[in-house]
Formats: structure tokens, sequence, C-alpha cells
């Protein structure tokens, strides 16, 4: 027998080995995503009936406490009636795009003022105390403040919204520029690029996992500006309705807006972790999505 005879069998016996092995690998990843999200479904319904018969059987007061049918009902009839401040669509938008304007402007704010003092020691030198005792100042009380100065409309949740996101964003940022690869420096001031392009396509790219790490957190913040500022004083938005009800001893409504909110920010997450996947294709997967 030939020795090219004798070496095929083996070669494709290895070749179908490892196939085997990744479809293996592969079922057991789904099987594994399937039984967590089993899990999870299973959790919530638990809690939710542990909830409701609770409060049906009087152990815990439904009127303080409310039960999951009557916050359900109460998500119903903002969706088909409205709610006293406009439609329930309404409501939402108005405060996903406070969120939404104070996230992007904080992020931008962090992310450029971030790589700037990690790249420039002098700015940092010189900025670095400022920008510590502002991040030490409980930014929630600053809510109020924002009210006074730019009133009951969209500007002072935006604000709040603004101050809640900067500071983990511009940290990340921060701690990214400073944890670059000194030898990918080195090497792109030896190939003759300036600090610009050395910033542009060495720094930023290399931040860019730090800062989208920050992203998650920041969205979340972001809301929470947003609703805090309503609910202080507003015109419009689910903060406002979280007050409306606490006014008129309505916890059903209480949760239903926190329920909304919820969902939103869930939504959200779930954008941000899409295209981050996207963006970042190159990194490997983490050890415990290859088991």
């Amino acid at each position: 027998m030939p020795p090219e005879t004798a070496i095929a069998p083996a070669a494709t016996t290895k070749v179908d080995t490892a196939g085997s092995r990744t479809q293996a690998r592969a079922r057991a990843a789904r099987n594994h995503k399937l039984l967590v999200y089993g899990t999870r479904i299973l959790l919530l319904i638990g809690l939710l009936g542990l909830w409701e018969g609770l409060a049906r059987a009087a152990v815990i007061d439904p009127f303080n406490f409310s039960m999951p049918s009557k916050i359900w009902d109460q998500i119903t009839q903002w969706a088909v009636n409205g709610t006293p401040q406009g439609p329930l669509v309404e409501q939402i938008w108005y405060t996903l795009y406070e969120a939404l304007l104070g996230w992007v402007i904080g992020v931008i704010a962090g992310v450029v003022l971030g790589i700037a003092l990690g790249r420039i020691r002098f700015l940092a030198d010189v900025l670095g105390p400022y920008i510590k005792v502002l991040n030490a100042l409980p930014r929630i009380v600053l809510a109020p403040i924002f009210l006074i100065w730019f009133g009951l409309g969209p500007a002072s949740k935006v604000a709040s919204a603004v101050v809640l996101v900067f500071f983990p964003v511009f940290f990340n940022a921060f701690q990214g520029a400073r944890e670059v690869d000194r030898n990918l420096v080195a090497n792109s001031r030896i190939l003759g690029a300036s600090n610009r392009q050395v910033t542009l396509q060495v720094v930023i790219p290399s931040a860019t996992s730090w800062i989208f790490t920050s992203l998650h957190v920041s969205f979340g913040f972001a809301l929470i500006g947003a609703i805090v500022g309503e609910y202080i004083g507003a015109t419009k938005g689910l903060g406002l309705l979280v007050s409306a009800s606490q006014g008129t001893f309505n916890a059903a409504g209480v949760y239903a807006a926190m329920v909304i909110l919820a969902v939103v920010a869930l939504l959200a997450e779930g954008l941000l972790a899409f295209l981050e996947k996207r963006l970042f294709r190159w990194k490997p997967a983490d050890p415990g999505e290859a088991r």
C-alpha cells in the first residue's frame, strides 16, 4: 500500500474528531444558555407568584406593597387610556430623550477630557484635584440646583444626567489612556507618527474597551439622573408618574413606572452589548463562554 493511502484515513479521522468536538462544545454552550434563560424565567415567575400570593393572603399589606396583577393592570390602563400627563409612549420618550441627550453629552465630555488628561500630564496635574473634589460631591443633590438654574424643562434633567455619566466615563477613558502599551507608542514614534496620530491611531483604539465598559453602567446613571430630575419637578416623564402616583398613594403606579423604566434600561443594555460584540469581534471569548 502506498504511504499516501495509509496516511489519508488517519488525517480524515483527526479532522472528523476535531469537528465533532467543536459541535459538542457548541451544543453544550447552547444548552447552558437555554438552562440559564430558563432558570431566570422560572425565578422571576416564582418571585412574582410569591409576591402575589403573600399580598392576596394579606401577609404583606397590599396597599403599601401592591401586587403584580395590579401593577400589570396599571400599565395596561396607562397604555390604553393614557396617563394624567398624556399618552404613556410620550412619557417614555420624554424620559428617554433626556437620558439619551445627557448620556451622549456626558460620554463625549468624559472621553475627550479623560484621554486629554491621560495624554497630557500637565493638564492632569492641574485639573486632577478639581475633578476629585467634584467627584466627591453627592451629584444627586445637584438636581434641585439644576432645576433652579434651568427650570422645569428638559435642560435640568439633561444636566443631571450629564453629571452622573461624566465621571465613570472620564475615569475609564483616563485609565485606558494611561494603560496603553508603551511599546506600541514607542514603535509609532519610531515610524514618524505625530502626537495627534499617536492619540488617534494608538491611544484611542487601545482605550476603546475601557470606554465601552463604562458605557454599560453610565446609561443607567443617565436614566437615574433624568428620573430624579423629573421627580423633583417636571411637566412630563416617568419620574413625574412616580411622583404623581406617590402623591395619590398609588403604590401600583409607582411600581408600574419602575417596571417600565427597568424594561427601557434592559433594552438599552442589550443594544450596547450588541454593538460591543460587533465592534470587538477580534477579542477572544470569555473563558466561561468557551466551555
